[in-house]
């Protein structure tokens, strides 16, 4: 397990991306795109749940999907998760969501507020995932560290970004060959003590080997002269081509804040 140079620099993470494609928004500086993902995210966040502002942000994430040719299959697969975890909250808020029950089954009354809040957070969760997808999905994880540190986010908080992108795959290796060297030995899951006392220890030797792996890293980046900032040799540059991109991202947010404003007045 020797930490060589190549450990040293981030991988890029796998891109939802039709291989060979390329989009117009791939074109656009990532600045931009990171300012209009946290600005979509936040307003989306913020609407007072009403049905039609949350349709019309999940139409314009979907639309984003179709201009940045994302893969369906890889799409539809980053929103199982999720979309399995509104499941659980449509059968979980029903039961403790006050308002008439919508239908009975035995002594449980299921709430019709409690479907409809859970349909509130399907929608807002979808359309912040898609547009996350679309604006920072394709970006590979040294441009997004990059551009963060021209937003002037704290630098700490860049390395970890990109040291956690980075290790997360070298830790999972790490798991893989300690699993597999408790299998060899005839470890076979069951119920029992000795089940949760071998996973505990296999849990306890990865963070042991990860937190000599990580010493071990410092100590490679101080010898090669790291002292504690990544220097930026290259800049981006707004141009042009960002202008029409920041216009229409401008006028989408502004139409939903003014849509939800209606809607609350309303």
């Amino acid at each position: 397990m020797n930490d060589q140079p190549r450990d040293s620099s981030p991988v890029s993470r796998p891109s939802c991306q039709v291989p060979g494609s390329s989009s117009l928004i791939d074109r656009v500086d990532p600045r931009a795109r990171i300012v209009t993902a946290v600005g979509f995210s936040v307003v989306v966040a913020l609407m007072a749940n009403h049905f039609p502002t949350l349709a019309t942000a999940l139409v314009v994430a979907a639309l984003g999907v179709v201009l940045a040719r994302l893969s369906p299959a890889a799409v539809l697969r980053r929103l199982a998760a999720f979309n399995l975890f509104v499941l659980l909250l449509a059968v979980v808020l029903p039961l403790s969501a006050e308002g008439p029950p919508l239908f009975s089954l035995g002594p449980l009354d299921f709430s019709q507020e409690g479907f409809l809040l859970a349909a509130k957070i399907a929608l807002k969760g979808n359309a912040i995932i898609l547009a996350l997808m679309v604006l920072l999905g394709t970006l590979e994880t040294t441009v997004l560290g990059h551009a963060l540190s021209h937003l002037r986010v704290p630098d700490k908080l860049a390395h970890l970004l990109l040291f956690t992108v980075r290790y997360l795959d070298v830790l999972h290796r790490e798991y893989l060959r300690l699993a597999a060297a408790v299998k060899v030995r005839g470890f076979r899951p069951r119920m029992d003590a000795h089940t949760y006392r071998t996973y505990g220890y296999l849990v306890g030797m990865l963070l042991v080997r990860s937190f000599d792996r990580s010493e071990r890293i410092v100590a490679a980046m101080k010898c090669r002269g790291f002292r504690g900032r990544f220097y930026l040799l290259d800049h981006f540059a707004f141009s042009r081509r960002d202008v029409p991109f920041c216009i229409v991202s401008g006028v989408l947010l502004a139409g939903l804040v003014l849509l939800e404003v209606w809607a609350v007045r309303g």
